[in-house]
């Protein structure tokens, strides 16, 4: 099979003009390089032959006639220089942050000895970390993670200028590639998340771009995240910690239980533990954390889901009513999440450095329905189960020559269901899925029995082979290249949980639940095995002033799929015996390609100063749900009711634009300054198909647009012991559609389409968010401000008639601004020499702010409603009040949590 994907790639290739590259795969590097000049202090001529050395590492470099070096494939972290050279006083140069990428200059000046044993001591110059930067790109270091009050990755990301609400500068929240040391770990059938979590703990660096980035980074339109995780040391370390966490605020009208602690109490508990298995040369590095959170959002145990309810009568004397549930407060927004990283990496052999890593999440999520607040356990939940392995080797063939290749493999599965066999019994002998008469909530306006009834599992395979190949052809030509070649394996189980009565008299009596395969619309059951192959060429052009990266990226997919030849009868569900035109048979999806651009131009002004421009074409595949949903293309006999995937869509493309710079105002303050626009062409979106009977569906096309504009400030000080970050974004995206199915979705409301551009559901104006944090010799503190000027909703009026809303315009108006801090602080007590108690405080909204996460469309606010008399007619119940229908407490931020730790290091 591999041998027959890699024929149609050749012939791919050969067609685009483009088999000359032997380009690198879908995700960059995990190392930096550091490069100067040695030069005489007094008379300014090079010192070549001057020995350059990495303390505590075997990694060095003799200047060249020019007095020019470089030291390649350096792990990401903070490093000592040494310089020495006969009759010179040796020089250290200390603290050099070297990050994922990115080429540190580190110029040295050398004085004649005079003193004998004199080493001259000196620290990095602020503005070489900046010089090489062509675009927005933030490296953030393992020692400010541990500052930050956070609790997972995604926190530092959304802290970010340029991200809103998870999303990079104006791209919908599909548009961004996650990475573990530089392979993709994305959850390519929504789109929207990381296949794989890993904690903050294991992470050496991590770098967010959040607008263009080089050629060698693919499949994505908007940013790149990529963490690069630890090795281990050479010595043992390790650290257990535990924290306990609950809520503490004045809400407790709105957030009902929460007063209750025992209900809604949070448990963390993390183990780390490195060090050698033979000496420098193999060591080991593990993390464990199990996390039961509970939450805020609780429920009232009243009903069971068998139990019965009719609130049909006019008078309550006539209604049935059952309940037998317990009546205490239930938690409907918890998880249950477990995660284990373990690497081992090997030293043997003077420049081969190999690793093994495996990871693992295990978790569950509750999300709260606020319709199930009575019937807690009606609600499925969802799961996750993935095991990311991943073999790397380093080679070092060459002071200017070196290879990377990555073997890897990530099994993902993802379950939504109650209960994970739709045929599970009871110890009784009764199914534990229940039948729908008991879902009625007429009357109330709640759920007073019954269950979810859909039933999904997905498994995803990704195995992966990646080379990369970088030659430092001399001190100004930095060369990439390389190959990626993914083989994809996913099966797809969706059913409609039904009973095997139905349609029949005894239904109403009798109950077995039964799933259909994929030849009804009550089930959507595939396995297809696509095929990704992605390769790129880039040149790193570094001059005394000038850094110029440019490149060509090229990206293959086959889906390996079929598709319907006419679309009015795709599963030929309607018979013509006089027409054979009007059936389909089914072709093969051709493969696609896509080359594309890019360049990006840093340019040093002055002493303190860089400006950089950037310019590329990004393209992205749409999510695998979109091209391989309704597999068998069945369609319902009810109109809008269907959605079909579409295995001919073609790549999203953004078209990117980006001028900024950076400032050190003063020594330790940094500005950055970035100005950015971007198209966003063949969007994914939906169009309306109309069968030859007459009923009508949707099926995922490219017709959408969008476009944004932005400004991005970033402030950095850095004077020791305080540290200050703050980032703001100013922003606007405009589109014709927020989501691919909004066309289909207003078709199906009778509303006319969008024929303007409209404001993003995202297209929040302002965000800004500051951080401040002090580490002392045993304690630090840390507090992190959000503002969040509000995002769009739509704003629709009671009117005397429905056609009121037919010329509606979704997203014509904003809700109000937001705003929260978070606050930590640590100390540490030594007990014994390499050994310490430590104790963490977190406070998260601080002062328990109640931010509106969404808004009634009728009234502009959260927990409000617009109440007529007709609604209070129609609302029948005995247990609950009609305001209870809309004041929904999970229109709200969490409220104030305290989380308190103790944790032993060593």
């Amino acid at each position: 099979m591999m041998k027959f994907h890699l024929r149609k790639i050749r012939r791919t290739f050969l067609a685009s003009g483009l088999f000359m590259i032997l380009s690198s795969g879908l995700l960059g590097q995990t190392t930096g390089k550091i490069a100067g000049t040695i030069i005489d202090d007094a008379t300014g001529e090079p010192l070549p032959g001057a020995n350059v050395m990495l303390v505590d590492t075997r990694m060095g470099a003799a200047a060249d006639m020019e007095g020019r070096y470089y030291i390649l494939n350096i792990s990401p972290g903070h490093y000592d220089l040494r310089v020495d050279m006969i009759g010179y006083a040796p020089v250290i140069v200390e603290q050099i942050p070297v990050s994922i990428n990115r080429t540190v200059p580190v110029d040295v000046r050398m004085k004649v000895a005079t003193i004998a044993g004199e080493v001259v001591v000196v620290e990095v110059d602020r503005m070489a970390m900046k010089k090489d930067q062509t675009g927005t790109i933030k490296n953030i270091s393992s020692e400010q993670l541990e500052i930050l009050p956070v609790e997972n990755l995604g926190a530092v990301v959304n802290m970010q200028a340029g991200v809103v609400e998870g999303h990079f500068r104006g791209g919908r929240s599909t548009e961004v590639s996650y990475l573990i040391d530089g392979v993709s770990v994305d959850e390519t059938f929504g789109g929207q998340y990381a296949a794989v979590d890993i904690e903050p703990e294991t992470i050496k660096d991590l770098e967010v771009i959040t607008g263009t980035f080089n050629a060698e980074y693919g499949n994505a339109m908007s940013g790149m995240v990529n963490a690069v995780t630890k090795d281990g040391s050479s010595t043992f370390h390790g650290s257990f910690y535990t924290g306990m966490a609950n809520y503490v605020t004045v809400n407790d009208t709105i957030f009902k239980g929460i007063d209750e602690f025992a209900v809604n109490q949070n448990e963390d508990y993390k183990f780390q533990l490195e060090g050698p298995i033979l000496g420098d040369r193999i060591t080991f590095f593990t993390n464990i954390r199990y996390q039961n959170n509970r939450n805020h959002l609780n429920g009232v145990h009243r009903y069971n889901v068998d139990d019965f309810n009719d609130y049909t009568a006019d008078t309550s004397s006539e209604w049935t009513t059952n309940y037998s549930g317990s009546g205490d407060f239930v938690p409907m927004n918890g998880s249950e999440n477990k995660s284990f990283l373990g690497k081992v990496t090997f030293n043997l052999i003077n420049g081969i450095k190999f690793s093994v890593l495996h990871t693992i999440n295990d978790d569950r999520w509750d999300g709260y329905s606020h319709f199930n607040r009575y019937n807690p356990y009606g609600v499925a939940s969802d799961y996750r189960e993935s095991n990311f392995t991943k073999f790397q080797v380093n080679h070092m063939l060459t002071n200017s020559l070196f290879y990377e290749l990555k073997i890897s493999s990530m099994d993902t599965y993802n379950g939504r269901y109650i209960f994970k066999n739709y045929a599970d019994t009871t110890a009784s002998g009764e199914y534990k899925y229940v039948s729908d008469i008991y879902a009625n909530s007429y009357g109330p306006g709640l759920s007073t029995g019954g269950q979810d009834k859909d039933h999904s599992e997905r498994r995803l395979i990704d195995n992966t082979v990646k080379f990369d190949l970088t030659w430092q052809m001399n001190t100004h030509h930095s060369l990439k290249t390389g190959i990626n070649y993914t083989q994809h394996d996913l099966t797809n189980e969706w059913h409609s949980i039904r009973n095997k009565f139905e349609g029949q008299p005894e239904a109403f009596m009798f109950y077995q639940p039964i799933i259909y395969g994929d030849s009804t619309v009550y089930g959507d059951v595939y396995n297809v095995k696509p095929t990704s192959f992605s390769g790129y060429i880039q040149d790193k052009m570094e001059y005394d002033e000038m850094v110029i990266n440019y490149g060509l990226r090229y990206d293959w997919y086959d889906p390996a799929t079929v598709y319907p030849s006419d679309l009015r009868n795709p599963a030929n569900q309607i018979s013509y015996h006089d027409s054979v035109g009007r059936t389909s048979s089914y072709l093969e999806t051709p493969e696609t390609y896509q080359v594309s651009p890019r360049i990006g131009l840093a340019y040093q002004l002055g002493d303190a100063a860089t400006l950089h421009f950037a310019y590329g074409h990004f393209f992205q595949l749409p999510e695998k749900s979109a091209m391989y949903q309704n597999h068998s293309f069945i369609v319902a006999p009810t109109d809008y009711v269907t959605t079909s995937g579409n295995s001919n869509l073609k790549a999203q493309k953004t078209v990117s634009y980006e001028i900024g710079l950076w400032q050190e105002v003063v020594p330790g303050v940094g500005v950055d300054v970035s100005l950015f626009y971007k198209d966003v062409y063949n969007y994914l979106s939906t169009k309306v198909i109309s069968t030859y009977n007459q009923i009508e569906y949707g099926m995922y096309t490219n017709k959408d647009y969008g476009n944004t504009r932005g400004l991005e400030v970033k402030l950095d000080v850095m004077k020791k012991p305080i540290s200050v970050w703050l980032n703001y974004t100013l922003q606007y995206t405009r589109g014709n559609a927020d989501s691919p199915q909004q066309a289909f979705n207003r078709a199906g409301s009778s509303q006319d389409p969008v024929n303007k551009f409209i404001p993003m559901s995202w297209d929040q104006r302002h965000t800004l968010n500051g951080t401040i944090g002090y580490v002392g010799p045993n304690y630090g503190l840390s507090m992190t401000g959000y503002f969040n000027s509000g995002a769009p909703y739509t704003f629709s009026p009671q009117g005397e008639t429905v056609l009121a809303r037919v010329n509606l315009y979704p997203n014509n108006d904003y809700r109000p601004i937001r705003y929260h801090a978070d606050l930590t602080a640590y100390y540490r007590l030594e007990l014994l020499r390499g050994v310490s108690m430590n104790f963490d405080l977190s406070i998260y909204n601080v002062f328990d702010r109640l931010n509106e996460n969404w808004v009634n469309g009728e009234t502009g606010r959260a927990y409000t409603a617009v109440v007529t008399e007709a609604d209070l007619a129609g609302f029948k119940s005995d247990f609950s009040t009609y305001d209870e229908n809309y004041q929904d407490p999970s229109a709200f931020s969490a409220p104030r949590q305290i989380k308190f730790g103790v944790g032993l290091t060593f």
